[in-house]
């Protein structure tokens, strides 16, 4: 099956609908928090109060896109689900706790209606963040008794991506414009064995066929799967002090932070155009 939206990410970095000199895609989850819901929890179960709470910070920053991270939804998904955990540690072969997390049916029709919400009624293309087949299973591991995941390798991850890029075409029928592969090392964690965007055939296929830009973020850098376009980090600095300056890239990607001020974001957002 073959689906199409009329803008991807490519689209976006090469043409930003903001208007701006270089497309920025922001994760505002921390900030609008902070901001919009003042210690309320996140409206995680109930998509359409969620996506009327995202709206809103969509609203005071104007990013080029959409940004949904799936691996922020998983875990509260996953959260005291204690049947999942046990099906989950079943086998100690290497891959099968991810496989099963993805392959839960409960599981994947709350996260296939949360999404379907989310895309549906966001005003900016929709750009979906999950973490790397890597990386997700390095986060799943522990579920096969291994003490850590240092034995993981490059072939594991490879293996991973199938599992992934099967889970993925749930979402072939909504407006995707890209799908991002989060491979940053998490604060504190093991960097691990480095495994390049290339590596994940299943993933770059499907992404393919259903006209979706893949990319990948690493430590230094995003890229995307077959185009020269490098992305830049947004230093979190940047938006607590005005004198830090942007990095050179082509696109901007930037996390801001629950501590920043509006006044002091708004007063940034100006220096990006």
């Amino acid at each position: 099956m073959t689906t199409s939206t009329a803008t991807t990410l490519a689209n976006v970095v090469a043409s930003p609908p903001s208007g701006r000199p270089k497309a920025v895609v922001f994760d505002h989850h921390e900030y609008a928090a902070s901001v919009i819901l003042r210690g309320r929890p996140v409206p995680w179960d109930n998509a359409t109060a969620y996506a009327a709470f995202f709206a809103q910070a969509q609203g005071l920053l104007r990013p080029d896109v959409a940004l949904l991270d799936l691996d922020r939804l998983y875990g509260h998904l996953q959260t005291g689900n204690t049947r999942l955990e046990t099906a989950m540690a079943a086998r100690s072969r290497t891959g099968f706790a991810l496989r099963t997390l993805l392959g839960d049916e409960d599981l994947n029709r709350a996260v296939l209606d949360f999404v379907t919400v989310f895309a549906k009624t966001a005003r900016q293309p929709v750009v979906l963040r999950i973490p790397s087949p890597m990386r997700w299973l390095m986060a799943t591991h522990r579920f096969s008794g291994a003490d850590d995941s240092s034995g993981l390798d490059a072939d594991n991850a490879e293996n991973a991506s199938m599992y992934v890029s099967d889970w993925l075409r749930a979402f072939a029928g909504l407006p995707v414009a890209g799908l991002l592969l989060d491979n940053r090392t998490p604060a504190g964690a093991s960097r691990g064995v480095h495994v390049p965007l290339e590596a994940y055939t299943p993933i770059a296929n499907l992404a393919g066929n259903y006209r979706w830009t893949l990319g990948q973020l690493d430590d230094d850098r995003a890229r995307l799967h077959g185009n020269a376009a490098v992305g830049a980090y947004i230093p979190a600095g940047f938006w607590l002090e005005s004198d830090v300056e942007l990095p050179a890239g082509d696109f901007y990607l930037g996390e801001i932070p629950g501590a920043a001020s509006p006044e002091g974001v708004l007063a940034r957002l100006e220096t990006l155009g």
